[in-house]
């Protein structure tokens, strides 16, 4: 006999179980996963037996600032220090006394109070394409010194299994991509718990080059597309065979293996055929005035998505922001290094556009009585160097893995703060370091995923999903 690998391997349907009735129990399986060719079932599956009752509700987006923000050209300026350190930005007062942050971000600083900022994220380690350290909450998680890096889960992946969606026909993880490297997956976790890829699921969203011009196009929600020949009708029949060998099964499994299977093949069936989910990636369900305040442009549309996507019940959500695939648009080493740009010409376009996005999505999920639920994390991989003019660009800064800012809002912690400090250049933590096990023991602790949850690795062995003896940032939660 000739064997291969095929979508249905994981079935298993050549292996008798139970009762050796071969064809019934094979069919059954084979037509469950063949229903419009979906793969859905096994996620839905696994994530409601291992999803726990802690704080349902409670949502997270992350507005992933894709290649490394410079955190003195943002949230952490040094007005005092030379050209060459404190970049060629002016400074803005907040609403905080005494606070300042770059001239070009006003509308945070008018909103300055619903905010915190932590000015002491230590990220060393941290790398992008992929970009795991941050995302996963393991320092070990960075391919170039790690084989296994690809094996630590997101911290996205662990919400997904230990909290689930807050509404059963909505995925747990989901993400708005670039590209594959710029978000983290699931690993050792388990596939079932990789995000779920929107991309191809909206429909009209502007289609934009690698620099962020229109190319013209926009998106085809292809994921709701059937393959030729496959319609509604045909899945209803095909529903309607399962609801037939459902009339055998009490002969065939005594047990609730295979009602289990049925209710997950139709919960996936629903998720897909059904309207909750396509409601909410449907923009034009959005009031005029609504779209209006968020913006033509993709990111500011994927943000107002990702709202939507919150309340239809989605846990956790990843805005890629990046125009181009290779390490981001945030990786602003210099003009004399297409497409990333300088500080001038790389950084400041984006900044306005960031400002209005992030403050239009906290005061829209705070009108909607969704923000003390929903926490909103602004950040990237790492900062950038304090001395400009790297690698030979007029104004660029290159990778600088020992500090980041970040920005944080919303999910009913306490706000109008600054954590944390760096040295006068900005070079290095000076007060209050945080780490990325303290990041993640913060995400996990407002989904009440309890802080000594763990994950098995192939080798049988528990591994803590919060490291470096990572807390619950104190002055927040």
């Amino acid at each position: 006999m000739h064997f291969h690998p095929h979508a249905f391997t994981s079935l298993r349907p050549l292996v008798r179980e139970g009762l050796s009735l071969p064809s019934r129990r094979n069919l059954l399986k084979a037509g469950l996963a063949g229903v419009a060719g979906l793969s859905l079932p096994g996620l839905l599956r696994a994530q409601a037996q291992d999803a726990t009752t802690a704080k349902r509700g409670k949502s997270l987006i992350i507005l992933w600032m894709t290649g490394g923000p410079s955190h003195i050209d943002t949230w952490d300026p040094k007005p005092d220090r030379p050209p060459e350190n404190r970049g060629p930005f002016g400074v803005i007062n907040t609403k905080l006394p005494g606070v300042i942050i770059c001239e070009h971000l006003p509308k945070m600083a008018a909103m300055m109070d619903r905010f915190t900022l932590i000015r002491s994220v230590d990220s060393a380690g941290s790398n992008h394409g992929p970009n795991r350290v941050i995302q996963s909450g393991y320092r070990d998680a960075e391919p170039r010194e790690n084989r296994a890096a690809d094996r630590r889960p997101a911290i996205g992946s662990i919400v997904a299994k230990h909290h689930g969606p807050n509404h059963p026909s909505m995925p747990a993880y989901a993400t708005f991509m670039k590209a594959r490297g710029h978000v983290a997956f699931a690993g050792d976790a388990g596939k079932a718990y990789d995000p779920f890829v929107l991309n191809q699921a909206v429909s009209g969203l502007p289609v934009l080059d690698l620099v962020g011009g229109d190319s013209g196009t926009k998106s085809e929600a292809r994921m709701f597309q059937f393959a030729r020949g496959v319609g509604y009708d045909r899945i209803d029949e095909r529903r309607g065979l399962l609801h037939e060998f459902d009339r055998v099964r009490t002969n065939v499994d005594r047990g609730e293996s295979m009602a289990v299977m049925d209710r997950y093949g139709q919960q996936a069936v629903d998720m897909l055929l059904g309207r909750r989910m396509q409601n909410a990636l449907d923009l034009s369900n959005e009031s005029e005035a609504v779209r209006l305040r968020y913006g033509t442009h993709l990111w500011c549309q994927q943000a107002l998505l990702a709202r939507r996507m919150v309340e239809a019940g989605s846990a956790f959500i990843t805005l890629d922001l990046s125009y181009h695939t290779a390490s981001g648009t945030w990786d602003t080493h210099g003009d004399n290094i297409p497409p990333y740009g300088g500080i001038m010409k790389g950084l400041k376009p984006l900044l306005p556009l960031f400002d209005h996005l992030i403050t239009t999505l906290i005061d829209d999920l705070d009108q909607r009585g969704l923000l003390d639920d929903c926490l909103v994390l602004a950040m990237g991989e790492f900062g950038r160097t304090p001395q400009m003019a790297t690698q030979g660009s007029t104004d660029g800064r290159n990778h600088w893995p020992p500090v980041m800012s970040m920005a944080v809002a919303g999910g009913g912690f306490r706000h109008g703060q600054v954590i944390g400090s760096t040295e006068r250049d900005g070079g290095r933590p000076k007060e209050r370091p945080v780490t990325p096990g303290d990041l993640a023991a913060t995400i996990y602790h407002h989904f009440g995923v309890p802080q000594d949850t763990v994950y098995v690795d192939p080798t049988g062995r528990p591994i803590p999903v919060v490291q470096e003896d990572g807390k619950p940032i104190a002055e927040m939660v």
